[in-house]
């Protein structure tokens, strides 16, 4: 994730934290001061979040070790201010390992929450009211552990992309088709968004935010399903662009500027010999016309380091490829030789046309 960096690795998995989780501990800090008065009153309240979110990284191992247990492996896990986000390479396909994934975190936090609880009960300890769990009164353990209760039941709301939508989609899904009972769940979620928005506009503003986060995430969560599906099974040589405009490496910048304004393309896969050697990029190419002019060499500007395609390979495993390396375009090669390209662009006009096909297929079957 962009604007992240790497705080240590648990388990072999790295764990990052996003450049706004920063913004987190200065209001935390703010917030103690003004509630306290004193430097140690922030240091406490900073020192309240710093645990939090160790509970919550505890949650998101609960996870990716489930996941590992199904073979499914994490890419990584990053905190954000809203909470930590565990990166699954991919959802298993059974319903019944994903519903075990979902519910694994929020069985993390459960346990937390339990031992603290039991650590009070040792050291005799008051139990603050739930209320106080963001105040400085009563004691630090009992605030964190309110505050795991908290995450637990929030965490279990039917609602994407809480735990507990996954864990009504994945429930669903064991009765009825992956795909409808994503739309089901997301329908549920929207109606936990709207309740939220409403009672938030006349109760607490903060409500309305969580309402547009829940929102957006069944959203999010129904669209990416719904490409899954329509790219399930796809090999890459369906798809890919066949008709491609190359360059040699002793050829200039002008040869390459002439197929931009000539075609469509973006990128230009390098090939030499017959082998692809490179990739010409949109960025590359400008670069090289501000600095070194029209008769600059493409094999000076190419990037050498690229990722490629099979044309057998599945579609979404090659779109997961393009997606993580931010660039716009894939070659697509049979050792080393060039078959085609992928492209951000006819993925989605290939998804376009296999939904517009299917709802003609669903308008002729309800005839």
């Amino acid at each position: 994730m962009r604007w992240s960096w790497k705080i240590g690795r648990i388990a072999g998995i790295d764990i990052r934290v996003h450049a706004t989780f920063l913004l987190l501990l200065a209001w935390a800090a703010l917030v103690s001061y003004q509630a306290s008065g004193t430097a140690i009153g922030a240091a406490r309240g900073v020192l309240f979040v710093l645990a939090l979110f160790a509970s919550v990284v505890l949650h998101e191992l609960g996870h990716a070790l489930a996941a590992r247990r199904f073979g499914v492996p994490t890419r990584d896990i990053t905190l954000l201010p809203i909470g930590g986000v565990a990166r699954l390479a991919y959802l298993p396909k059974e319903p019944r390992q994903e519903l075990h994934i979902a519910l694994a975190g929020p069985a993390v936090t459960l346990a937390i929450a339990l031992v603290l609880y039991g650590a009070l009960r040792l050291l005799g300890l008051p139990l603050v009211p739930a209320e106080d769990v963001l105040s400085s009164r009563g004691s630090f353990i009992s605030q964190l552990m309110w505050a795991n209760v908290s995450l637990f039941l929030f965490n279990l709301l039917p609602a994407f992309p809480m735990d507990g939508g996954r864990a009504l989609r994945a429930t669903l899904a064991l009765r009825m088709d992956y795909v409808r009972a994503t739309a089901v769940a997301a329908g549920v979620g929207r109606a936990f968004a709207l309740l939220f928005g409403i009672v938030g506009l006349f109760y607490n503003p903060f409500l309305v935010l969580i309402a547009l986060f829940v929102w957006l995430g069944a959203a999010g969560e129904a669209a990416e399903v719904q490409q899954r599906s329509s790219l399930e099974g796809v090999p890459v040589e369906r798809v890919m662009i066949r008709d491609v405009r190359t360059l040699a490496p002793r050829d200039t910048m002008a040869v390459a500027q002439d197929h931009v304004l000539a075609g469509f393309q973006q990128d230009f896969p390098v090939v030499d010999g017959g082998r692809v050697v490179g990739v010409l990029t949109r960025a590359k190419l400008l670069q090289a016309l501000a600095k070194r002019g029209r008769d600059a060499a493409v094999g000076e500007a190419m990037e050498t380091v690229f990722r490629t395609a099979e044309p057998g390979e599945p579609v979404e495993h090659a779109l997961t490829r393009l997606q993580e390396c931010r660039c716009h375009t894939l070659p697509v090669v049979s050792d080393h030789r060039l078959d085609g390209v992928l492209t951000l662009d006819n993925v989605g006009e290939f998804m376009m046309i296999e939904t517009a096909l299917r709802s003609a297929a669903a308008g002729r079957s309800g005839r």
